[in-house]
């Protein structure tokens, strides 16, 4: 049975990277697999730098699966970034199995001859470049059709921005001046890296200021 690591990703700090939790199991326990370890985080699928996904690559052995809900989970990256990406899993010959990529689902199989083996992972490369290259447009089209309308607010008078949660940015102050790590603050509060940043930031410009 081979090692299977499950990847969850939401794009924001207010959406719940867990929420696919549910559909992997069911899918692992339809397989017959059990899933091992899971990482989890709230980063742009269109960042390459994503630390839980890079821990995953470095925990992972030769063979491993990495188990997703959907390939834009995994990337909606440019092509350079994608690519790099790609050397990464192959340099760990990881196997992306994506529950909407049903030709990926052979790949958690671990009882198959190399000639099929070898047919299925050249199938699943294309279909991975083409899903990706999707995923990837579709950011780029959401992203210009909310700067379009943000664009409107602001003629209209009306664009308030991003509300800030200040509750979530007080419970990190209060952690972090407990002595808690970075990590332990985005475990305990569900706020990414680049949240916890944007509060120490806020803080020091705060103490500059007074």
């Amino acid at each position: 049975m081979p090692f299977v690591r499950a990847y969850l990703r939401a794009s924001t700090e207010d959406q719940d990277a867990s929420r696919a939790r549910s559909d992997l199991e069911t899918f692992a326990r339809e397989h017959h697999l059990q899933v091992a370890s899971w990482y989890m985080e709230n980063e742009s699928g269109a960042k390459l730098e994503r630390p839980e996904l890079f821990r995953l690559i470095r925990d992972a052995s030769p063979g491993d699966v990495l188990l997703v809900e959907q390939v834009d989970r995994l990337s909606r990256l440019s092509t350079q970034d994608w690519e790099t990406l790609k050397a990464k899993l192959q340099e760990k010959r990881l196997r992306v199995v994506a529950l909407d990529l049903p030709t990926s689902w052979m790949g958690a199989s671990a009882n198959m001859d190399e000639t099929t083996q070898a047919l299925l992972d050249a199938v699943n490369r294309m279909l991975l470049d083409m899903l990706a290259a999707v995923a990837r447009k579709d950011y780029q089209d959401r992203r210009r059709r909310q700067a379009q309308g943000i664009a409107k607010a602001k003629e209209a008078g009306s664009y308030k921005g991003r509300k800030v949660d200040a509750e979530r940015h007080a419970l990190i102050a209060e952690l972090l001046d407990k002595g808690l790590s970075w990590s332990k603050v985005c475990e305990a509060t569900k706020a990414s890296r680049s949240t916890v940043l944007r509060v120490v930031n806020a803080r020091k410009e705060a103490a500059q200021a007074a």
